[in-house]
């Protein structure tokens, strides 16, 4: 028999369970994300600087400390004779720019300025003056003549130095006749002193 208005409405009014199941759950709250216990959860450090002039860059020699006494920047007038006073510093060629560096920081801590000193290498490259390098010789040179760092050279590149008060000459390859001639070249830029880093028989002989 058909059905009347009334009965198809009667029909439509029941509710479907299951849009009545899911109407009386009680909607939950967004969980809120806890950290993560550990090193996750501790601020991230901040990468090292890849510019040229920041103190983590590779290798670089004579960054200042704390609490060091300031002394002026630039070239010092030479000693009353006129010759820099030469000092040896025994070393292997294996780690004569590792004793260098190391009396770079004594240096340092004596209240010498950083661009008061100039380190020359007779084999390879120091790693700074190498890492500097690979952005370009005008970035590299520019920083000399900047004259707030210490600054790293090869001996073959010494004319294009300038004079500073200290000058260290790390002996750390080379032959003989290259390293006799490092020395006078390195003496001539050296206002003050002339730390030369190396086998003392060697350069005694050289001397």
């Amino acid at each position: 028999m058909p059905l009347t208005p009334e009965e198809s409405q009667i029909y439509e009014s029941v509710p479907d369970t299951r849009t009545s199941a899911g109407a009386s759950r009680t909607p939950q709250a967004p969980r809120t994300a806890n950290p993560i216990p550990g090193p996750r959860s501790a601020p991230r450090p901040a990468p090292p600087r890849s510019d040229s002039k920041g103190p983590s860059t590779p290798g670089r020699p004579g960054v200042p400390r704390q609490g060091s006494p300031a002394a002026p920047s630039g070239p010092k007038a030479p000693s009353e004779s006129g010759t820099a006073q030469i000092q040896l510093v025994a070393a292997s060629d294996a780690t004569a720019v590792e004793v260098a560096d190391e009396t770079v920081d004594k240096l340092l801590d004596e209240g010498r300025a950083p661009g008061q000193i100039l380190l020359l290498t007779t084999g390879a490259q120091h790693p700074w003056a190498e890492h500097e390098l690979s952005f370009g010789e005008d970035a590299y040179w520019r920083q000399l003549a900047a004259g707030e760092d210490v600054f790293c050279a090869h001996t073959s590149s010494v004319s294009r130095t300038s004079q500073r008060p200290v000058v260290l000459l790390a002996v750390n390859g080379g032959t003989d006749p290259e390293a006799a001639a490092a020395l006078p070249a390195a003496l001539e830029k050296a206002t003050e002193k002339l730390i030369v880093c190396g086998d003392p028989e060697r350069l005694r002989a050289l001397l």
